[in-house]
């Protein structure tokens, strides 16, 4: 099983990923992913994007996101082979969301990742962009400091979220009613050992 948390930056995903991977972990591995990865040699490409170091349009910038995830590509199939769970801090919906609201073709972004497995459930933590800019007012790279860009995400994401294999959360609501609801959603689906 593949576990995808999506949301805005803020919304509560590493948060929510860490209650939900210490309540599976009781009787299952988890592996945890966080995207992008700073760490890898595209990841690294993205981090100095962001920060204003590179210019790279934004299909580019999406090619990297993709390329960065599928750098796990081969660990991701092992895992998912070997009957774990898989958890991601992003996912693939991040590219359509971001993609999307840079004006590009949201089913060439579907298409770019098709070598990706899908989650089998994607977990959306929504939550306003002027949320997002409260709990961090500082440090934010240059997506985080565009509140347009993060309504068109944020709109992105609910209109993916009307798939069945999505779960929309309010993420405005506290960390435990958050995680409440997140279990109430995403432990029956678990199939069973």
């Amino acid at each position: 099983m593949l576990i995808a948390f999506e949301g805005l930056d803020q919304s509560g995903k590493e948060t929510q990923a860490r209650y939900l991977r210490a309540r599976i972990e009781q009787d299952r591995k988890v592996h945890p992913l966080s995207f992008p990865d700073y760490e890898t040699p595209v990841g690294c490409e993205i981090a100095r994007a962001l920060a204003g170091e590179r210019e790279f349009s934004p299909d580019v910038m999406q090619l990297l996101y993709v390329a960065n995830r599928c750098e796990y590509l081969p660990k991701i199939e092992m895992w998912l082979a070997a009957g774990s769970v898989v958890m991601c801090d992003r996912y693939r919906a991040s590219s359509i969301a971001y993609g999307e609201a840079q004006g590009l073709d949201p089913t060439w972004l579907n298409d770019i990742q098709r070598y990706l497995p899908p989650a089998t459930i994607t977990v959306l933590l929504d939550i306003a962009p002027e949320t997002a800019v409260e709990r961090k007012a500082t440090g934010r790279d240059r997506y985080e400091r565009d509140l347009s860009l993060l309504s068109r995400v944020r709109e992105s994401y609910r209109r993916q979220a009307e798939q069945s294999d999505w779960v929309l959360i309010n993420g405005e609501a506290s960390k435990d009613d958050v995680c409440a609801a997140i279990e109430a959603a995403v432990l029956p689906r678990l199939p069973r050992r």
